[in-house]
């Protein structure tokens, strides 16, 4: 998947036709940290975000998620606004410590109770829920006791799965396990710059592999119980593309793409690791950690994918005798591969300092159909961080609206090569914590003052709703 996209990609994103096909699923995504707030109430206990935003130096100005949206005393407010823009589906996140507060154990009914009466105020509203398991909120419990890195999580978070799919399956029926698993093993246990903050490229191969294994017991467990509801997982993937035609250079692009797509697509839709990327690990594991028939177990077969897309890599080989800078702190999210350069094009960025590249999204969205099993696809998570500023009560975000804009065309393009893609998450709803960065960056359509808590919708989400609307895109 390192292929760069194709002139042919490009010239079909230009003039591209307005209609999306009957049915296709119109949402926006949040997460439970990064709105919910309420940190220590109903039963609730710390996870490893609680903690990891609670260390001095971890996060920019040390902001937490202990407020952030409020959304746990405000939901039914932040639905009618949903209805009002139109949205046909929306993906929320559960707080595993939300319902199971020691990471073991039977359910929290407080906990369990909240996520029935926001689902139930979907429904009431036409709004299909979309229902993540895990979006990298893990008991801080479960983190004392090893964490992802020990096989025993994968157990865990299976029963955690089938106690939440019990408690709200009688109203959801489109699940997803876990959201982009190479955060939360690479730059969780490698790099450090999410919780739980470790560094140890080791222990972040063994937590991707019990994430995988994770995700296999908990749709298995799902699938018993209720054979007829969906069931997928959402990864982030990237176009990666050498920087040159030199070997090094497509080397570089080889060993990216292979640890940033091929080695979840692999093992989840295919049952094996890609044996390039095996070898590229060598120095850091032997991989004695897979035992017979996990890969069977993460193979487990699924109802969709979910794809995350937000930018493409472009990387080169080291430049020789000179150390490279590192990707974003110190310690690598890339073990096995810490040498490889990653390159800045001089094209337009997002606030992130993401690289705007919608010929990207065609391109993967191509080359997981061309090169995995035929699937139905999602996007299930697309948007930009961009300063906004609320002039007169209004944000004319007009960057975020082109971003999106160009990213629906590009949908459109894959739709028409062929592709099964049957849905749109924009990320995100409102404006929320931003990991790392804190309430620093603004990902969302609605506007959020985090002293008063009032939501103001910006143009992008009035352009949105115009989008849904028409069930497709005016003529450019």
């Amino acid at each position: 998947m390192s292929n760069p996209a194709s002139p042919q990609s490009t010239q079909l994103l230009e003039g591209v036709g307005s209609t999306f096909p009957p049915g296709f699923v119109w949402g926006a995504a949040t997460a439970a940290y990064q709105i919910e707030g309420a940190v220590a109430e109903g039963g609730r206990t710390p996870s490893i975000w609680d903690t990891f935003s609670h260390a001095p130096g971890r996060v920019l100005q040390g902001h937490t998620g202990d407020v952030a949206c409020d959304h746990y005393h405000r939901f039914s407010d932040d639905v009618k606004l949903m209805a009002e823009l139109g949205l046909k589906a929306y993906r929320l996140s559960v707080a595993w410590p939300r319902i199971q507060p020691d990471g073991v154990g039977p359910g929290n009914q407080e906990g369990l109770d909240f996520y029935r009466r926001l689902v139930d105020e979907l429904l009431e509203h036409d709004i299909e829920p979309w229902v993540t398991l895990y979006h990298w909120d893990l008991p801080q419990a479960i983190e004392d006791a090893g964490g992802w890195p020990a096989r025993d999580t994968a157990s865990r978070f299976a029963e955690y799965a089938a106690l939440t799919h019990a408690a709200l399956g009688d109203r959801v029926r489109n699940w997803i396990t876990l959201n982009e698993p190479w955060c939360s093993a690479f730059l969780g246990y490698g790099s450090g710059v999410h919780a739980p903050g470790r560094t140890v490229p080791a222990e972040s191969v063994r937590a991707a592999h019990h994430l995988m294994l994770g995700h296999g017991l908990a749709t298995q467990a799902m699938r018993a119980a209720r054979p007829d509801h969906e069931v997928g997982v959402t990864l982030n993937l990237y176009a990666v593309s050498p920087q040159t035609d030199s070997p090094g250079d497509a080397d570089a692009a080889r060993r990216i793409d292979g640890l940033a797509n091929r080695f979840f697509l692999d093992p989840i839709l295919r049952g094996s690791y890609p044996a390039d990327v095996v070898s590229d690990l060598d120095a850091v594991t032997d991989f004695g950690h897979v035992r017979d028939g996990d890969l069977d177990t993460i193979a487990t077969p699924l109802s969709f994918l979910g794809i995350n897309y937000y930018s493409r890599h472009v990387v080169a080989a080291p430049l020789e005798g000179v150390a490279p800078e590192p990707y974003w702190r110190a310690q690598s999210c890339w073990p096995g591969s810490e040498q490889v350069r990653f390159v800045t094009r001089g094209v337009p960025v997002t606030d992130m300092n993401w690289e705007i590249d919608a010929p990207g999204l065609v391109e993967i969205l191509q080359l997981v159909h061309r090169d995995y099993p035929e699937l139905p696809l999602y996007i299930t998570e697309n948007g930009s961080a961009f300063v906004d500023e609320l002039v007169d009560g209004q944000v004319d975000d007009s960057d975020r609206l082109g971003y999106f804009d160009a990213h629906l065309r590009a949908c459109h393009t894959a739709i028409a090569s062929g592709v099964p893609l049957r849905g749109y998450f924009a990320w995100s709803l409102l404006d929320n914590y931003e990991w790392a960065w804190g309430y620093t960056k603004r990902f969302g359509m609605v506007y959020v003052d985090y002293d008063s808590q009032l939501r103001i919708p910006k143009a992008s989400a009035r352009w949105y709703a115009g989008v849904i609307r028409r069930n497709g895109l005016t003529a450019q």
